[in-house]
């Protein structure tokens, strides 16, 4: 039995708020993540392009952002943004276009300086689009307009075998698929008795839903069905979530979502202590 066929889809009461798409981590995404699990699709294909946004003003970041967009902020003395391409460019992307807004330049400024390892073109928004208007406005300069792309938040840092999505994506055959990740949570808990003793310390437990990764692959159609402004997590995805047309791929490999200084100061102490 096609293990897809039995999940049920995500529906629009699962959006909980702006920029939140929350799942059910119950047994159909483990099925579906052992029956296809990361890395397996290695070498059945790639998706050639790719969309970065990377336009936000990253208020919630400051004083970070001042002077830089959101996805320039370093993580182990590398941008988010490099990050991001190095793992592009080691999943078999050729050409990614980058949806630029806030502070534009300085990302012009460091591809000229640190060119990318795939070819890079920079699209700035003429004025604030929201993610689906600039996402929609550097899709209609990919390479390849009838092939499927890849679209990715510029503060998303994770690195799972983008060749499994795809075959993942092509054995479904949906409009689209979205990455479903845990979220970050504490790394341990404290469990006590009736007493208030303590039982169990730093006890590991895996989150209990799963978020929107901020990952997707797009049917070149999709393109289409983006709003010219606004945001496509209000708009474009529930309509596609309507038509069942939305696939949910489980990731558990390592994700985070780089919204604040301290996320930064975080995910360097994780990098630190893995040496």
């Amino acid at each position: 039995m096609d293990v897809g066929q039995s999940m049920e889809p995500i529906r629009d009461d699962h959006i909980t708020e702006p920029g939140l798409v929350v799942v059910d981590g119950a047994s159909a995404d483990d099925a579906i993540a052992s029956a296809f699990p990361d890395g397996e699709g290695a070498g059945i294909g790639a998706v050639r392009q790719a969309v970065i946004l990377a336009g936000g003003v990253g208020s919630r970041m400051q004083p970070l952002t001042l002077t830089r967009p959101k996805p320039m902020v370093e993580v182990h003395g590398t941008p988010i943004l490099r990050h991001q391409l190095d793992w592009f460019a080691g999943s078999g992307v050729e050409r990614v276009v980058i949806s630029a807004g806030h502070r534009a330049q300085v990302i012009n400024d460091y591809l000229l300086a640190c060119p990318s390892p795939v070819h890079t073109e920079v699209v700035v928004e003429p004025r604030p689009l929201g993610r689906g208007g600039g996402m929609k406005l550097a899709a209609a300069a990919l390479e390849w307009p009838d092939e499927p792309w890849l679209a990715v938040y510029g503060d998303i840092w994770t690195r799972f075998p983008l060749t499994a999505m795809f075959a993942y994506h092509q054995r479904h055959a949906a409009l689209a698929t979205v990455a479903l990740s845990r979220p970050w949570l504490p790394r341990g808990t404290v469990h006590c008795d009736e007493l208030g003793r303590v039982t169990v310390l730093a006890s590991q437990a895996p989150a209990p839903l799963r978020v929107n990764g901020g990952v997707f692959v797009f049917e070149p159609q999709v393109r289409e069905m983006l709003p010219d402004e606004g945001d496509h997590e209000g708009i474009t995805l529930p309509r596609l979530i309507r038509m069942q047309q939305l696939m949910g791929y489980p990731v558990d490999s390592p994700w985070r979502a780089i919204n604040t200084p301290r996320d930064v100061h975080d995910i360097e102490r994780e990098i630190a202590a893995q040496g």
